[in-house]
């Protein structure tokens, strides 16, 4: 796809509307999810990755299809099982018999939103070939950089209630991820909808059907990236988001706390937020509403503690609440 000309480059205002018209046209296919449908908008525009967390059949797979339908990107869904190999993941080098040669046959992770379901449940090793991928955005195979198309995003999915032969991801993949977005079972209200939907006729293997329709492209999403960018951040802010993490790591109920890069995170996520919500500043209120989804993978409870009852969200949202709030 080609650059887009200057005259035809979104404004900062036209990208914004763009981007909060997807929570309308996802609204199409999809029920009551709007915190992770923002959590993949904002992953987006800081080009990071979302991990998802929620049981089966609560719409993980609908709404990264439609969250792509939506912003005309493409997509892929690979399935992860004990027996998936790197390769299954990134390409391979296959001999071609006419020309007596190795070629390049591009795995699933070349697309614009990579699914990778159930991410748990396979191997380190396969799990770790997304690493690449993730942080410097290309795949290396025999010694050869091959790039991704941009934008790249990976939202993997896994289970939180079923652990039996899964492989729990470690410290260091999970800090790859920008966001843990908890995807939970709907309301009654909204569970009701779902049904309506599908006995008046709902597939959610076509969304055109469903009316779903793009409301922006790769245009409107670099537009806004680079709004994102010129958000200011205040002293005190970046003082703000330095003391929460810093609270974590000495926190007697963690056994890990948040690192510079989960602080980086917090930032960038907290940018994204308050551009969406129409300003060109962060306000303390952003970096609390981006803290949970951006540092609750990132800290590790004691032992004791898990037993007590408890949770990564609980320590944050304590710590929240103690920080001195600058003024």
């Amino acid at each position: 796809m080609s650059a887009p000309t200057p005259e035809t480059v979104p404004s900062s205002d036209s990208a914004r509307a763009s981007l909060e018209a997807l929570r309308t046209e996802i609204g199409k296919a999809v029920v009551g999810q709007d915190p992770a449908v923002t959590g993949l908008v904002v992953a987006l525009l800081c080009r990071g990755h979302v991990l998802l967390e929620g049981v089966p059949g609560v719409a993980k797979t609908l709404l990264v299809r439609t969250l792509a339908a939506a912003l005309e990107l493409d997509t892929r869904r690979v399935q992860f099982t004990p027996d998936l190999m790197p390769s299954d993941v990134t390409g391979s080098l296959v001999y071609d018999t006419r020309t007596a040669e190795f070629s390049f046959q591009p795995g699933p992770v070349f697309t614009n939103l990579l699914l990778a379901d159930e991410i748990n449940r396979t191997p380190p090793k396969t799990q770790s070939s997304l690493l690449e991928a993730m942080e410097e955005r290309q795949v290396t195979v025999d010694g050869t950089p091959r790039p991704l198309p941009e934008p790249f995003l990976v939202a993997a999915t896994q289970n939180p209630v079923e652990y039996e032969g899964t492989y729990p991801l470690p410290e260091a993949q999970l800090d790859r991820f920008l966001l843990k977005l908890t995807v939970p079972l709907p309301s009654r209200e909204d569970e009701i909808n779902v049904l309506t939907r599908h006995a008046q006729g709902f597939d959610p293997r076509d969304l055109k059907a469903a009316g779903v329709r793009p409301v922006a492209g790769p245009a409107e999403l670099e537009a806004a990236r680079e709004a994102v960018t010129k958000v200011t951040v205040s002293a005190e802010i970046a003082g703000y988001v330095v003391d929460i993490c810093r609270a974590t790591r000495e926190s007697p109920s963690l056994a890990l706390g948040v690192s510079p890069r989960g602080a980086t995170a917090l930032l960038s996520t907290s940018r994204a937020w308050a551009w969406l919500t129409g300003r060109d500043y962060v306000t303390p209120d952003d970096v609390k509403a981006l803290a949970l989804p951006t540092l609750r993978h990132r800290i590790q409870l004691r032992p004791e503690a898990e037993m007590e009852g408890v949770t990564t969200d609980s320590v944050l949202t304590s710590i929240l609440a103690h920080v001195p709030v600058p003024r």
